[in-house]
């Protein structure tokens, strides 16, 4: 009995030993919204399949944690590659500031984003937003007022001819417009929020955006594609003209070329268990997972994409 009772201590102890040693990682998320589900999924897949554990570090914005990675605190970060783009070059949201020690990990996602109003709102354009009130400000997520402000610019509009209501995040704004104190908010499309928001006012629809060169060049490496209507895309009732940019992994250039490697065959590997998790995973592809030809990736992201055949 003695020596059974030993063995199970032992085992146990192996055990025990072996989920102590399992590396931790974490990534920076932002709370709320579709960068929040995104996170939610890529951290259970990483966890479940790759023999490390990946916990979400949510913050209030993108802006909080591309620092924390530069400097090796912080492993992995979410971002659209227009925010990671400015973070590296040390322009738009990142001005005077360049994040050298960060790389690509893996380019998930197309992301869709645009301005929503009330389907009855009478609100049939952006030019129509001229005297409604938006919400203004986005202080601990500041690249949401860089997409307004823009996607204003395609109308012709400003700041100026808006009513702003100053808020911090993008939460708060999709609040202020379920209580009916702001007529138009940003969010993407297909993000969990837009379901409980149709909930509690009803239809929905996005606007469409006509883009000009001047707005192309304040919001580098997107692009406009034509959504077409689906089950899934709340508000996007009619073919729709939306702002439309890759959504990536990145990590610090400190991390280990097996432990990003890892990571990433766990995001090729598990397409299905990611698409199950949240609809935002529906334009997953994992053959186009390495496909940005302009930044660079982290070797151990590029080891795997070579192994596979996904890059030459």
């Amino acid at each position: 009995m003695n020596k059974i009772t030993g063995f199970i201590a032992a085992v146990l102890l192996a055990l025990g030993a072996g989920a102590v040693s399992a590396q931790t990682l974490g990534l920076g998320t932002t709370a709320g919204g579709a960068n929040d589900a995104i996170g939610n999924s890529i951290s259970q897949v990483v966890s479940s399949t790759s023999g490390m554990q990946m916990r979400p570090q949510k913050m209030s914005g993108t802006q909080q944690y591309i620092p924390l990675i530069d400097a090796g605190k912080l492993e992995f970060g979410l971002s659209n590659v227009m925010q990671y783009y400015m973070a590296v070059s040390g322009t738009g949201l990142s001005k005077g500031q360049s994040y050298k020690n960060m790389r690509l990990a893996a380019t998930i996602m197309p992301f869709y984003n645009g301005i929503f109003v009330r389907a009855n709102s009478g609100i049939n354009t952006i030019a129509d937003l001229k005297g409604k009130r938006l919400p203004s400000g986005y202080k601990s997520a500041t690249l949401f007022e860089t997409f307004m402000v823009e996607f204003l610019r395609s109308a012709n509009l400003t700041r100026k001819d808006v009513t702003n209501v100053p808020v911090v995040s993008l939460p708060q704004s999709w609040d202020l417009f379920k209580s009916g104190k702001v007529d138009a908010a940003i969010a993407a499309v297909g993000a969990g929020a837009l379901k409980e928001i149709k909930a509690t006012v009803g239809d929905i629809k996005y606007l469409p955006i006509t883009p000009n060169p001047k707005m192309l060049e304040n919001l580098p490496r997107t692009r406009f594609d034509v959504l077409q209507p689906a089950p899934n895309l709340v508000g996007i009732n009619v073919p729709t003209t939306i702002h439309t940019y890759d959504y990536v992994v990145f990590v610090s250039a400190s991390v280990k070329d097996d432990v990003v490697y890892k990571v990433v065959k766990a995001l090729h590997d598990n397409a299905a268990a990611l698409r199950k998790s949240t609809p935002l995973w529906n334009t997953f592809e994992p053959a186009q997972i390495g496909r940005d030809q302009q930044l660079p990736y982290h070797p151990g992201a590029v080891k795997f994409f070579r192994e596979k055949g996904l890059v030459k």
